[in-house]
């Protein structure tokens, strides 16, 4: 392992070319969320519906399965700081992301495949089978996810390539999630003509998204290159795991506020399919409201960077969240106008695209301000909050999705005329009211709480490089600048 910042680890020497070296780890990172987030959206967005309307299960076992989403996902969302803390603790030849990035791809991908196959099995021992596999998807998620995301700090201490690194990695992930949501509901209808079987033609589907994920991790493995480490890296023990995580007060801000964000926000994708077929009457409009998504969210994350130099993150948190808030309440009244619906989303996917891209940023600045307080540097142990918001937005959202298809009707419901307008209501208000609420909470509690702006984390920085400079014997001016690469 080297001993002074801003060298690559063994996992590959960082370029003599800066621009090489930025250009390797900027599309070598991104291009590696391809894949994986279809892999993930497949089941925090489509795994009900696959359930309820593949599956066909009762409302009894539908609860149970909700009961045990939200109590798995908690679950291990709170032993991904573990995670995290093996992560920091590995050496290897190939650096202590690469490894992990590797077995959780590989593991990730065939715990896929066997969540979308026929197993054969009904009653209990359905139950019992799901239940082992979900666990297993679900450690995967966690090996792969932590360190991955745990790798972003190490690329770069710079706000502005952190950013553009994070943008290219939201687009790339947009496209799987874009080109997932639309062509679903066609291909799946498709290839059920071709093979005769609903469960046949999500099982090919799920395998294909799992082999397009791990080609894309593959990209990432070979062309990435740590350029930031600590200079002398403390191992961190579980019992230390808790001093890290509360020691970190911005940190823990940020993860309150996107646990209400995602939250609000995963309600609504995961009922999205439910509401077109069975509130607006025309599933075949889903696709339509899928593409708007997709198009709204990569045009706003290839913004982004244009208007954090004009307005600041604060600013455009602001500007974010009330584009969310607006375009919820006129998806609320757009009634049956597709229109109306097409402009409520350009709305609440450009200010997600946005807040998404900010929640990452935050984190990573979050590394540098806990190894300034803390005197340690946990990329993964800080990163696996990160995971932690979506996996507890994710129980959360599948309690409150599930809860609300058995309330408001759908789940027993062969068609929109099964629903009643008090089920109807109930629907809506789930689906838009309560996040309507949490986005807005989720932006008050930052506001008033998150300290790290741009110019504090440029003196973070500077303070940190004073350190460094003096526990390698080094002067101040010999070291190279936040974020560039050593020679």
């Amino acid at each position: 392992m080297p001993t002074h910042p801003g060298t690559g680890d063994a996992a590959g020497t960082p370029s003599s070319d800066p621009n090489v070296a930025r250009w390797r780890n900027t599309w070598g990172f991104g291009l590696g969320t391809l894949g994986r987030d279809m892999v993930a959206t497949l089941v925090s967005m489509f795994l009900l519906v696959y359930l309820t309307e593949v599956v066909e299960v009762s409302n009894a076992t539908l609860g149970v399965i909700t009961a045990v989403l939200v109590l798995m996902r908690l679950f291990d969302a709170i032993n991904d700081p573990v995670m995290g803390a093996v992560v920091d603790n590995t050496r290897t030849r190939w650096g202590k992301f690469k490894p992990w990035i590797a077995v959780g791809a590989l593991s990730w991908a065939a715990a896929t495949v066997l969540m979308f196959s026929d197993w054969g099995l009904d009653g209990a021992w359905f139950l019992v089978v799901f239940i082992g596999v979900y666990l297993l998807w679900e450690i995967a998620y966690t090996v792969n996810d932590i360190s991955y995301y745990g790798m972003l700090p190490a690329l770069s201490r710079d706000q502005a390539d952190r950013e553009r690194i994070g943008s290219v990695a939201r687009v790339c992930a947009s496209i799987g999630i874009f080109v997932l949501v639309v062509g679903l509901v066609p291909v799946t209808t498709a290839l059920e003509g071709v093979l005769g079987s609903a469960r046949s033609a999500w099982f090919c589907v799920a395998a294909a998204v799992a082999v397009i994920m791990i080609a894309f991790q593959v990209i990432t493995l070979l062309a990435t290159r740590q350029q930031v480490t600590a200079a002398a890296p403390v191992p961190t023990r579980l019992r230390d795991l808790v001093s890290v995580i509360i020691g970190n007060d911005q940190l823990l801000w940020v993860t309150g506020a996107m646990v209400m964000f995602m939250t609000g926000y995963t309600i609504t994708t995961s009922l999205g399919l439910y509401y077109f077929t069975y509130i607006f009457g025309d599933a075949q409009m889903y696709s339509v409201f899928a593409a708007i998504l997709g198009v709204t969210q990569i045009v706003g994350l290839l913004c982004f960077p244009m208007a954090s130099r004009r307005w600041g993150r604060r600013r455009v948190h602001l500007l974010a969240t009330a584009a969310c808030v607006i375009g919820y309440v006129v998806f609320f009244a757009a009634g049956r106008s597709m229109v109306i619906i097409g402009i409520a989303g350009v709305l609440l996917f450009a200010g997600q695209a946005f807040i998404q891209l900010l929640m990452m940023m935050f984190i990573a600045d979050s590394v540098e301000y806990g190894q300034w307080k803390l005197g340690r540097r946990n990329e993964s142990v800080t990163f696996s909050l990160q995971p932690f918001i979506y996996k507890a937005s994710s129980a959360l959202a599948s309690g409150a999705a599930g809860l609300t298809l058995i309330l408001s009707g759908v789940n027993e419901a062969t068609s929109a005329s099964d629903i009643t307008e008090q089920g109807a209501l109930v629907f809506r208000l789930a689906m838009m009211g309560l996040p309507v609420l949490l986005v807005a909470l989720s932006w008050l509690l930052l506001r008033r709480r998150y300290r790290l702006d741009e110019a504090r984390y440029a003196e973070i920085v500077a303070d940190l490089g004073a350190r460094e400079a003096a526990a390698t014997g080094l002067s101040t001016d010999r070291l190279a600048p936040p974020g560039a690469e050593n020679p």
